[in-house]
């Protein structure tokens, strides 16, 4: 019996798709998070690079300030005045800065419909800001998590972060706290206990995203929290200058400046006809007062449970 073969008698789809535009999306990169603590500090332009930190001298009790003396007696006014510290901390501007390379043939050939040059420093302008969150809260120098006051850190009574620890975070930063900062797994661990004890922390819209909250202060989250054996950090701020709180810092004016602090410069073309770009984005961060930062420790994420 002869095989009986179909004879297509129409076009086939992947030979059709040959003559087909394709619409293609830009690069995506999983590494974009929102970066919300750069969006909820408080950013302070600095001239020079520096900004110098001048606090008052501690004196132990309500100083040398007294009522008024009985109405009964002609007593001599207590005198004093406030002394500064001789030697205050100044911060200098970190730069978080890579260099991009590109070849100009890609460029010259493969520049449609997007420009290649364009797409490159997208994406790593990207992750410059990306470092420069994770800098702000580990930066050994100005980070928040290694310049918290020892006597601003306390530890989680059973390991996973409670009601009763963040109140007591906010007991230690009870001057007008702003936020809470934590990793997103840590916030939903404290979320689940929350469920566990029938307190579902409610939720507020801020930046068109909600975020829940506790005693009305938001829960912001960022993966730049660090684990250690396991255990993580939650921060709490009190943040802008007037405040006397947590404030980023950034020069405004940078030569080749594309953002507020951030420059793109374009460095030449080699003899491989290779192109460079040089990309900086300078910044830093001060805890005014020590009060304005307190750290809850060894917060476990891990625990769950099983409900009836």
């Amino acid at each position: 019996m002869a095989d009986e073969t179909e004879v297509r008698r129409t076009l086939s789809e992947p030979a059709a798709r040959q003559l087909a535009n394709a619409t293609k999306t830009r690069a995506q990169w999983s590494g974009i998070t929102p970066r919300w603590l750069v969006s909820f500090l408080p950013w302070v332009p600095v001239e020079a690079g520096i900004y110098r930190l001048n606090r008052v001298k501690e004196t132990d009790g309500e100083g040398d300030v007294e009522c008024s003396p009985s109405r009964e007696r002609d007593t001599d006014l207590p005198e004093t005045f406030v002394d500064y510290d001789a030697a205050p901390r100044e911060y200098f501007l970190n730069a978080v800065t890579t260099i991009l390379d590109v070849q100009s043939r890609v460029t010259d050939l493969y520049n449609q419909p997007y420009d290649q040059i364009q797409e490159q420093l997208r994406l790593l302008i990207e992750k410059v800001k990306e470092k420069q969150e994770s800098e702000l809260i580990n930066n050994p120098e100005y980070g928040l998590i290694p310049n918290a006051a020892p006597n601003m850190r306390i530890s989680v009574r059973g390991g996973a972060p409670t009601p009763d620890d963040l109140d007591e975070l906010i007991a230690l930063v009870w001057k007008e706290p702003a936020f809470f900062l934590a990793h997103p797994k840590a916030i939903a661990a404290f979320g689940r206990e929350c469920t566990r004890r029938g307190v579902p922390p409610p939720t507020l819209n801020l930046f068109g995203t909600a975020f829940l909250t506790w005693r009305g202060l938001p829960l912001v989250p960022s993966d730049k929290l660090p684990f250690v054996d396991g255990k993580t950090k939650i921060l709490l701020l009190r943040t802008g200058e007037r405040k006397q709180g947590v404030v980023g810092l950034f020069q405004p004016g940078v030569p080749g400046e594309v953002a507020p602090s951030l420059s793109v410069r374009f460095m030449g073309i080699n003899r491989k006809a290779i192109a460079s770009y040089l990309i900086s984005l300078y910044c830093s961060s001060a805890i005014l007062t020590p009060d304005a930062l307190g750290v809850l420790e060894g917060v476990e994420i891990d625990r769950y449970h099983v409900y009836a």
